[in-house]
């Protein structure tokens, strides 16, 4: 399983660099493994036992890393929590988990106190100094291994989903899960022990933690983790020739194209540049040709499942599709009504099934029965189509489809449509209730800096381009668009003030 892989790691090659910290010190495969041991002794000394849910809540720090590992060692399940979540909204992860220990951050011991104790289920909270030397708490408990869980379908982690529609729920991510989908990915991605991977993503999130980190770890590559993303530091570091491998979302790669400001700079000597947790806007795809030389590699996954379907890393890397299914993963196209396939090109719902899709939702067996099928697949909620030659290529949410007048319109599709307008820097397409349509097709829309363009010149733009329903008919000018911690729209908060 995942972690044996981690373990025959540090046996092949104890003293090659595994995890580095912008700039700090480096750490060995054997040291990984050691420090990750006493962790693991540490928590059994707090009385942790298998299956206790071990919440942690800390910026991108060693003693995250060290906790994840050593939690999944001896059976009990890993909960990462956002640092940014205020003490009411992580009083709700905690409460809903039945979380038994909680570490956080020093400075945040005030701030929770009276949360805390209002949680019963909470036993223990311990308040750490993320920059102080982790040895300094677990370097007199023992480094002797800890045996990992045995079975695949114990729970490894607790992912919470993003909660657009209802309160988030918890994912039971299990070691057989992680293991099937780093595998493959394994596989598909191409991992050597001699990659390195400039890791610029959170670590509390799927891509950041399992998808990223997870991989170089599996792979006995190494992995530089800067704290947090900084377009001018990341691109500077991608050019210097030391990294094979990056990650990031299309907020980070617009923003990686905005630095280059037209200029070439030359990045083809990286093996691997992905893009995911969102739909990565066709003139990136082409900029990153033209002014760095490769061609992104675009991805789906979700939380409940890690990754899906993946453009080839040798063959067609197909703009605007997300690609074929990773090895050992199915997927289909079926009608979300009766859950039966639909014919190349229709669009339906995107269903996925595999060893890499979750158990269920914790405590939740009403949601986990309505999320898979009478014959086992995952129902995503995702709307999309497939290609003639396999491709997938996604529509947007189910929840997200606007019907008016009757007719389906499909957000993505009129993004599109305006962002080739040379004032828009970022736009998202919601419907509004509306008496006579039923939905209105409404555009909210951030100009790009020094630009103010017109409703009508945009809504024009788009005729040009559309049919006429499916042209907004309400544009809305907007400073910023909400966005999740990846810099994904938040479409159900838009709604929320754009149509109230």
């Amino acid at each position: 399983m995942f972690l044996d892989a981690i373990a025959e790691n540090c046996r092949d090659h104890p003293h090659k660099t595994a995890i580095q910290f912008s700039g700090g010190e480096a750490v060995s495969y054997a040291q990984l493994a050691k420090t990750a041991s006493r962790t693991a002794h540490y928590l059994r000394a707090l009385g942790t036992e298998p299956g206790d849910r071990v919440a942690v809540q800390l910026p991108k720090c060693l003693p995250f890393i060290y906790l994840h590992l050593a939690a999944m060692q001896i059976g009990a399940v890993f909960l990462p929590l956002n640092p940014d979540y205020p003490p009411a909204e992580l009083r709700y992860f905690l409460a809903d988990a039945g979380a038994r220990l909680l570490f956080a951050e020093m400075t945040k011991q005030s701030a929770l106190a009276e949360m805390i104790a209002s949680l019963p289920t909470l036993q223990e909270t311990i308040f750490i100094d993320a920059d102080a030397p982790w040895l300094d708490r677990v370097g007199s408990y023992s480094s002797n291994p800890v045996s990992p869980p045995g079975e695949p379908d114990q729970t490894a982690m607790m992912l919470y989903t993003s909660g657009t529609t209802s309160r988030p729920k918890g994912a039971l991510i299990t070691h057989g899960n992680l293991t099937a989908n780093i595998e493959a990915l394994h596989s598909a991605w191409g991992w050597r022990a001699d990659d390195r991977l400039l890791h610029a993503l959170p670590i509390f999130h799927v891509h950041g933690l399992v998808v990223a980190l997870h991989g170089a770890l599996h792979a006995g590559a190494t992995a530089d983790l800067l704290p947090g993303f900084d377009a001018e530091a990341v691109l500077g570091l991608l050019q210097s020739r030391r990294y094979s491998v990056f990650m990031g979302v299309p907020t980070m790669h617009r923003r990686l194209y905005a630095q280059a400001a037209g200029r070439r700079i030359d990045l083809s000597h990286m093996r691997l540049l992905t893009s995911g947790s969102d739909r990565l806007p066709d003139d990136l795809f082409f900029g990153y040709q033209r002014s760095f030389g490769v061609t992104l590699l675009e991805r789906y996954g979700m939380t409940e499942t890690g990754m899906n379907l993946s453009n080839p890393l040798h063959g067609e890397r197909r703009v605007g599709s997300v690609g074929l299914p990773l090895p050992g993963v199915q997927a289909r196209i079926a009608d979300p009504e009766t859950d039966l396939p639909l014919p190349d090109d229709a669009v339906g719902e995107v269903q996925i099934r595999g060893a890499h899709v979750f158990a269920g939702y914790w405590n939740q067996p009403e949601k986990t029965a309505q999320a898979f099928t009478a014959d086992g697949w995952l129902r995503t909620g995702d709307l999309g189509s497939r290609s003639h030659d396999g491709y997938f290529t996604l529509k947007g949410r189910a929840k997200d489809l606007i019907i008016s007048g009757g007719l389906n319109v499909y957000p993505p599709e009129v993004e599109l449509a305006l962002m080739t307008h040379a004032d828009v820097a970022a736009c998202a397409v919601i419907g509004c209730p509306d008496a006579e349509w039923g939905e209105l097709v409404v555009a909210v829309i951030v100009p790009k800096p020094g630009a103010a363009p017109a409703a009508d010149e945009l809504c024009a733009h788009c005729r040009e381009r559309l049919a006429a329903y499916k042209t907004p008919r309400r544009v809305i000018f907007a400073a910023d668009l909400p966005r999740n911690a990846l810099g994904k729209v938040q479409k159900a908060a838009l709604r929320g003030t754009v149509c109230d």
